[in-house]
């Protein structure tokens, strides 16, 4: 007779095809029965299309049936909202009160940073007029989606991204909306997009205090936020403004991170701070929080997003931010 955990584990090999996750990461499987020679399933497959319903519910059985002892396996189906298929260890938010200092691109190195350790982790693009994510991951796949569900797209690491870029005809194309209009896109990404079990979840703030922030804040309930800043005074009386809000808003500062702090010289490694001295650990004492790191103007990085292959960048000071960040932000067991 096998136990449920073997059947739990049968199923942990039926993937979908997009994302290619299985049933068991998704969350889909929410009750086995075993009894004796016989195996009982439920499954919530309402994000799936009448199809893909049928042929899923095929394979898990088949995958059941498979197991030494089972005679027969039965598949029900039972009719769930998005949201509760949704389980996350830590949402954390990457925001900043001002653009143009690289929070986009701090956001898709954290998530790496978590993949490479082996979590499952989500990317959730914020930055409904200005959305980069896709780009820089080289995403140019459609999510697919049913009536009530949008499937994330998962990148060539794994990471699995939402974006409102993935969903525009073209790329470039301007999203002109007004602020309530934002927030209800933010609320559907969350509540609509089959996350499944995450082990964290990334979302890369727009710049500013306003609507998305505000709504992610109360809405999505963050464990914490990343401050992204960079040396320049202009940038730094800005960013506060940021770290004020989410003092205001409750929300655990996790720690600073010092973007563009410095450039390495390739013929000589001398270290130029081409913006000026750092104010990262001033911002660090205004956040009461950690500086996490201190990341170089790097030709690479900028190479790599433009051709969608950030997934590869690595350097020494993304080594110590990434080791600080989880650290600081340990998955849950």
């Amino acid at each position: 007779m096998p136990t449920a955990e073997q059947v739990r584990e049968a199923l942990d090999g039926v993937l979908l095809l997009e994302p290619k996750r299985s049933l068991v990461e998704l969350n889909m499987v929410r009750d086995i029965e075993v009894a004796e020679d016989r195996v009982k399933v439920v499954l919530a497959l309402t994000p799936l299309s009448d199809a893909a319903k049928e042929a899923t519910q095929e394979r898990a059985r088949s995958a059941i049936e498979k197991l030494p002892g089972v005679v027969e396996a039965t598949i029900d189906l039972v009719d769930l909202p998005t949201k509760e298929l949704n389980q996350f260890g830590h949402v954390v938010a990457v925001m900043s009160g001002k653009g143009g200092v690289g929070k986009s691109v701090v956001a898709a190195l954290l998530a790496i940073a978590l993949n490479r350790q082996g979590y499952q982790v989500g990317l959730l693009d914020a930055d409904i007029t200005g959305p980069s994510i896709p780009k820089m991951f080289g995403l140019k796949a459609r999510p697919m989606s049913s009536e009530s569900a949008l499937m994330p797209v998962g990148t060539k690491s794994g990471i699995e991204v939402m974006s409102l870029n993935l969903l525009l005809p073209h790329e470039d194309d301007a999203v002109i909306w007004r602020g309530p209009l934002l927030s209800k896109a933010i609320t559907q990404f969350w509540e609509d997009v089959v996350w499944g079990k995450l082990d964290y979840l990334i979302v890369d703030l727009p710049p500013g205090t306003a609507d998305i922030p505000l709504t992610v804040m109360q809405t999505l309930t963050p464990s914490g936020v990343v401050i992204i800043s960079t040396p320049q005074d202009l940038a730094a009386m800005v960013v506060k403004k940021a770290v004020h809000m989410a003092q205001k808003m409750s929300v655990p500062i996790i720690g600073v991170v010092e973007n563009m702090s410095y450039f390495v010289v390739p013929e000589t490694g001398k270290r130029v701070e081409l913006f000026g001295p750092s104010k990262g650990e001033e911002m660090s004492k205004e956040a009461q929080a950690p500086l996490l790191g201190q990341l170089p103007v790097d030709p690479e990085i900028a190479r790599l997003c433009d051709s969608g292959e950030i997934e590869r960048y690595n350097s020494e000071a993304f080594t110590a931010l990434s080791q600080a960040f989880i650290q600081a932000v340990p998955a849950e067991s």
